[in-house]
């Protein structure tokens, strides 16, 4: 399988060190343009958000409804088991009580004791002009930390522009922003919210959020994988 073949001690080095990391592709172009194509279809998704109605940004996209498309499904659960340790680890050094279970399944229980029962992950559509505000995708009290987004769409041939863009935010300092490069079917594994850092008086928590830049030409597709389901 594709995900065992990835190099995960550099994954998780990144993740601890800046809180990102691009992997993959985890899908191949074939399966790429399929999941881009049920955009335009009702059955495989719960709802539809406009983003400029609500003020996230210009463009807009689709949350997946139960049962997830296969491809989706088989990724959503090895990820999750692959990121947990991470999950723990960091949990563990912002001394936070949360620990996170080995199987994604347990922890869905968890998500539906919780009121969380609607699936969470989502397919985006940009075209030009548009784009997506810097935001977190919490959902809800319980929250895995780590998300995944993987781009459906050729950059450079099928768009420009729209590139993924995540932020910082460090006690007392600015934010930092850090534009990630993709190629179709890689994946950014990114923190949803907070991560630890370790400084010269301790461990202190980094802030983050993730938005995507203005798409200059074309269309741009993305997966979004997100591991804690929405109240």
């Amino acid at each position: 399988m594709v995900l065992e073949q990835l190099d995960w001690l550099r994954i998780e080095a990144e993740l601890d060190s800046v809180g990102h990391a691009v992997a993959g592709p985890l899908l191949d172009g074939e399966t790429c343009g399929a999941l881009a194509g049920l955009y335009e279809q009702d059955t495989p998704f719960r709802s539809r958000v406009v983003m400029e109605r609500h003020g996230f940004g210009k463009g807009e996209y689709k949350y997946f409804a139960h049962p997830l498309p296969e491809p989706i499904a088989a990724l959503r659960g090895p990820l999750y088991r692959r990121l947990a340790p991470v999950a723990n680890r960091w949990a563990e050094a912002m001394e936070l009580d949360t620990r996170y279970p080995a199987d994604h399944a347990d922890f869905l229980e968890r998500c539906h004791a919780a009121g969380q029962t609607r699936p969470t992950p989502l397919l985006l559509k940009y075209g030009p002009g548009d784009y997506n505000c810097l935001h977190q995708d919490l959902y809800g009290e319980t929250v895995f930390p780590l998300q995944v987004a993987i781009l459906l769409s050729a950059p450079g041939s099928k768009f420009s522009g729209g590139e993924f863009v995540l932020t910082e935010q460090r006690p007392r300092m600015q934010s930092r922003a850090t534009v990630v490069p993709l190629a179709l079917g890689e994946a950014v594994i990114f923190a949803v919210d907070q991560r630890p850092v370790q400084g010269t008086r301790g461990t202190y928590r980094v802030r983050h959020r993730h938005g995507v830049s203005p798409v200059r030409s074309g269309a741009r597709h993305t997966l979004g994988i997100i591991f804690h389901d929405g109240a």
